[in-house]
């Protein structure tokens, strides 16, 4: 409600006067400033119940930090043991991957080792085979079982296959009789192997006589193409006691089966 007074033909606002006035009355008198107090305590907490529930709100933020620092420590204490239990998997993991690369290359070189073994047996065999086939053929040269040419082709098949050599027929006609005393047709086998020549005779026996002939050829060879070879040798499953003493003479190389040639 507002209160209005007049004095003479002004009027006053008491309100205006209150606000403007009061304070300085307050400050001077006691009295009426308890007196404001007491009308006015009702409006307001007193000092020491603002305090109380200061001290209540600061004592319910304190207990939640803690709280909050609490479960942030807890979190932390579950992130670091989930984090050592992921790094002890991974040293587990890297473990058994090492351990299982360890065993695949074991594995691996074992399995290569008896491959080379297996392969190594396969062609011990097959070598064993040829030498048997050789020395079969041979006899069956030598008592007519077979011709002497196939027995010759087959050896020479093995010298290409095993050797890695060229072989080739030589004809030649020896007009003067230098191998046997008269003209006659003479076929030699060269073998030849990056630019080396060597002259080669393959027959399934090999006689005393047939070194002899063997010579004449070489001979005969050096003359009508002006070149010597760079070596002999004697391919032959059967050379008799006195051909191979009378070869190591001229200093021919002999071999009991083709695929001992080493050029």
């Amino acid at each position: 409600m507002v209160m209005r007074a007049s004095k003479g033909k002004k009027e006053i606002d008491i309100k205006e006067v209150i606000k403007k006035e009061l304070p300085e009355i307050v400050k001077s008198d006691p009295e009426f400033r308890l007196w404001v107090i007491d009308v006015t305590h009702n409006l307001y907490a007193d000092k020491s119940e603002a305090e109380s529930k200061f001290d209540k709100i600061l004592e319910e933020l304190r207990r939640d930090r803690e709280e909050q620092a609490k479960r942030w420590e807890e979190d932390r204490k579950r992130w670091e043991e989930n984090n050592k239990k992921w790094e002890e998997n991974n040293r587990k993991w890297e473990e058994n991957n090492k351990r299982l690369e360890e065993m695949q290359k074991e594995w691996n070189r074992r399995w290569e080792e008896n491959q080379k073994t297996i392969n190594r047996i396969l062609d011990e065999l097959k070598e064993s085979r040829r030498r048997f086939d050789s020395s079969i053929g041979a006899l069956g040269a030598r008592w007519g079982i077979q011709t002497e040419e196939s027995f010759r082709e087959a050896l020479k098949g093995i010298l290409r296959d095993v050797s890695k050599v060229q072989v080739e027929r030589c004809l030649g006609y020896d007009e003067e009789g230098i191998v046997f005393g008269r003209p006659d047709q003479i076929e030699l086998d060269l073998i030849v192997k990056d630019g080396i020549l060597i002259i080669g005779e393959i027959k399934s026996s090999m006689s005393k006589p047939d070194v002899y002939i063997l010579k004449r050829k070489v001979k005969f060879y050096e003359k009508k193409h002006g070149r010597k070879p760079d070596k002999v040798v004697i391919i032959s499953p059967m050379v008799s006691d006195e051909a191979r003493k009378l070869a190591e003479e001229f200093g021919y190389e002999i071999y009991s089966y083709a695929g001992d040639l080493k050029v």
